[in-house]
């Protein structure tokens, strides 16, 4: 019988120094751990050196979702200051946000952005998130003019000119995130060059991260654990590129886990073989964890995760439990750095 995890299983000790909170001047001079899945050896190496890992043939598919500014600062009617993060749009016109501070802003408060735009919430969801109602509030148009980039939490410090550009990847490109998928963030356009003169296919797919990325699993079974759902989009050329690749027995590459998550709920909606994906897209809740059977992902690209968190149960259910929090331990024992703007690991 598979063993049942526990969310207490993925707690790992680590230096609070060890959590990067400036990306590196270069985006390729990260560390990048390699993982052996079967085995659990680990080695060494820099993200440069990526190309050096996929074959001929391989697949590399990335997320495309663009960061947006969506943290703005307004005024509680008690006039203190009260911080949104704007999540997505809802079809009658209001909008899903976190809040701080929560305690303090329920049902019928209202946030005030300048003299005449207002937020009020109208509706306390599961796991914080508010639906607003707006009068005279041009989310996107104040985004533009004044949003702060939406840095995590473990980030101690206010955001920089830098972040807008760094705490993006070089190929982003549908605006919807409110953090970052950090595994491309190591790319440049040069890497990626260097991948395709190697006869990689390079697929591109979107899911727009929310804010669930960093809530840890508060309960202690992981199946009670509730996802925040996310806005995929698998495209027709990319699910054609997986066919081609599985049906040729090459590797499907997913950079990050938000790619490994829209290609797997793609994957447990297909009937039959996976070589037959096709076009999809949607809310997706799906939470990986261990034990899993990955149906379409072969090699994971990826940044380290906190500990609790459903990206290192993921990661977990990939390469193996064991396997994972070993590699973890010899990353802390390294100095690896962690987290959004820390070094990369990748599991073949």
């Amino acid at each position: 019988m598979a063993r049942r995890y526990r969310a207490a299983d993925f707690d790992y000790p680590y230096p609070p120094e060890l959590v990067a909170q400036h990306p590196l001047p270069d985006r390729t001079a990260s560390r990048l751990l390699v993982l052996d899945r079967e085995t659990g050896a680990v080695t060494h190496r820099r993200f440069r050196e990526l190309p050096t890992l996929l074959d001929a043939g391989d697949l590399l598919v990335l997320n495309t979702s663009r960061v947006i500014p969506a943290r703005l600062i307004g005024r509680r009617e008690n006039g203190r200051e009260a911080e949104v993060l704007f999540i997505h749009s809802e079809p009658d016109g209001s909008w899903l946000a976190m809040v701080h501070p929560g305690g303090k802003l329920k049902a019928g408060r209202r946030i005030f952005f300048g003299d005449d735009a207002v937020a009020e919430i109208v509706e306390v969801r599961r796991g914080g998130v508010r639906r607003l109602r707006l009068d005279g509030l041009d989310v996107r148009g104040l985004m533009a003019r004044s949003g702060r980039v939406p840095l995590p939490p473990y980030i101690h410090r206010a955001p920089e000119p830098d972040d807008r550009e760094r705490y993006q990847t070089v190929y982003a490109r549908e605006e919807g995130s409110v953090a970052a998928p950090t595994a491309g963030l190591h790319f440049t356009d040069e890497i990626l060059e260097s991948v395709r003169a190697r006869g990689v296919t390079i697929a591109h797919t979107v899911l727009h991260v929310g804010p669930g990325t960093f809530k840890p699993v508060d309960v202690e079974d992981p199946a009670r654990h509730t996802m925040h759902a996310e806005w995929y989009e698998l495209p027709a050329d990319t699910a054609d590129a997986v066919g081609r690749a599985k049906a040729g027995g090459r590797r499907v590459w997913a950079v990050g886990t938000t790619v490994a998550r829209t290609l797997e709920t793609a994957g447990a909606l297909t009937v039959g073989p996976t070589d037959r994906l096709t076009a999809r897209s949607g809310w997706t809740d799906l939470f990986v964890y261990p034990p899993y059977d990955f149906r379409v992902v072969d090699a994971l690209l990826t940044n380290f995760h906190l500990p609790r968190s459903t990206l290192l149960m993921l990661v977990a259910a990939f390469a193996g439990y064991a396997h994972t929090m070993a590699a973890y331990r010899e990353a802390v024992r390294e100095r690896y750095r962690l987290f959004s703007y820390g070094d990369a690991m990748a599991i073949l």
